[in-house]
């Protein structure tokens, strides 16, 4: 409510912070959290058996790696701050306010992070000899730094989905040991392993087939993935069992919501499971990996890669209505302030709203106040997950009736619970309603920012 909303309207908000956020996840988890692991243990394999040649492919796979990681990778994490902080500021402001000596070491060890990756390419040819244990322990160190800033940040991810004993003590341990941390945490590490194997393989599928290295590379990472894959299988079933339960109750929405989801799930089910065949017997050598065709390799990180996306999804949108469980819908406005809100509207305690209160001349410029305010963190007028169409598939070539939606909007949370209750009062949900219903015959987009004025774009 103190703050101006920022609004995207051809995209939305939330897609904005999925395509930030997803695309992070995907860089980091393999080539950050299991990557760096994977080529630590590929260094010490080499100096064991004191093959130069594993040095070399190690190497090759950590310029990639750290190429990646420290543009992309990097460029993201600080997009997801400055999305979030632009679209929910209430809620990262929550977060912050709750994680902050949490968040504060995790920027300690994510710049630490940095530091030890340049640091760890840079002197792996001048570290050899009688260096090259010391180097191994370095990659080792590394390694658990990279991890480290995951285990910090899943905290606060599991925290949103539940937060547990917090509501009553407010204490930063019991907001990190919720019940959903450790399951989480069991989940990504393994996947992150897997996925660096996945990661290792694509490289690996551009090596020559005449390296005769190529093939005891391909058997050690897929060796690397069937290791962790238990640990993966053990994750999901503990992180499965401790979701809340109104949260598995949107896992079905959460699946159909997709546009593709009819055949997406199953050619991602198919290509799950040639993955582990694949793995399975290049790794066990009853496949010789030079037999492997070249795109097997290649697809694996991209059918993971989707996986992830998929997971990354459903878990942000079976949190709804709630951007923090219990304490903050994904409107912005905290559960503890409805009754104040929808007692006097929210409009009146809108900082940044160029209307405090609806009167018969500015129903519907006050309606659309009310729709920044409540309904755009979510949802666009004509962009991504539009409420216009979604009027439109409701009643069709019908004209759209106010009293019909107003009450619809007065028992929306009872009619879909993945959406939160109507913030505001009755006479900003008939404002709302009035407005909704104008967009049947004029059409509206709203600025990417909220500025006091009322947009001269609108007329009654």
């Amino acid at each position: 409510m103190d703050f101006p909303v920022f609004h995207l309207d051809f995209l939305g908000n939330r897609l904005l912070i999925a395509l930030i956020a997803i695309l992070h996840t995907v860089i980091n988890h393999p080539l950050a959290v299991g990557g760096l692991p994977l080529i630590a243990l590929m260094e010490w394999w080499g100096h064991r058996k004191d093959d130069p040649r594993w040095d070399r492919t190690a190497k090759k796979i950590l310029f990639v790696f750290f190429i990646i990681t420290t543009s992309f990778g990097a460029l993201t994490g600080v997009g997801i701050w400055l999305s979030t902080s632009l679209v929910n500021p209430t809620a990262i402001g929550s977060l912050i306010r709750v994680f902050f000596w949490a968040w504060f070491t995790e920027w300690i060890v994510f710049v630490t992070e940095v530091c030890l990756i340049l640091a760890y390419y840079l002197t792996w040819d001048r570290w050899s000899g009688i260096l090259k244990g010391r180097h191994i322990r370095f990659g080792f160190l590394l390694a658990g730094a990279s991890w480290a800033t995951m285990a910090i940040i899943v905290a606060i991810l599991s925290f949103m989905m539940d937060t547990g004993n917090w509501l009553t003590d407010r204490s930063l341990l019991s907001a990190v040991l919720n019940p959903v941390y450790l399951p989480q945490l069991s989940f990504r590490t393994p996947l992150a392993m897997v996925m660096a194997g996945a990661a290792a393989l694509f490289i690996l599928a551009f090596e020559s087939r005449k390296n005769p290295l190529r093939d005891e590379a391909v058997k050690l990472v897929c060796r690397w993935m069937l290791a962790w894959s238990p640990f993966l299988a053990a994750g999901s079933y503990w992180y499965w069992r401790v979701i809340p339960k109104s949260m598995v109750a949107n896992m079905s929405t959460a699946l159909t919501t997709q546009a593709f989801t009819a055949w997406y799930d199953l050619v991602l089910f198919i290509l799950l499971w040639s993955i582990a065949f694949l793995v399975a017997f290049a790794g066990l050598g009853a496949w010789k990996p030079k037999w492997v065709w070249r795109p097997a390799m290649i697809i694996p990180f991209f059918v993971l890669a989707a996986l992830l996306a998929d997971f990354e999804r459903a878990r942000e949108f079976i949190r709804k209505p709630y951007a923090i469980a219990n304490y903050l819908y994904a409107n912005g406005f905290r559960k503890d302030d409805y009754p104040l809100l929808q007692s006097e509207g929210i409009l009146k305690y809108a900082t940044f709203a160029s209307i405090h209160s609806v009167t018969p001349e500015n129903r519907v410029l006050a309606g659309r106040e009310v729709f920044v305010l409540a309904c755009t963190r979510c949802h666009t007028v004509g962009g991504v997950n539009s409420i216009v169409s979604k009027l439109k598939t409701m009643y069709g070539a019908c004209p759209w009736n106010e009293d019909a939606i107003s009450s619809y909007l007065a028992s929306i949370h009872q009619a879909r619970s993945f959406m939160p209750p109507f913030p505001g009062n009755e006479a900003e949900r008939k404002a709302l309603a009035s407005y909704l219903v104008s967009l049947q015959t004029r059409g509206d987009f709203i600025q990417g920012a909220q500025t006091i004025g009322i947009n001269p774009g609108l007329t009654q």
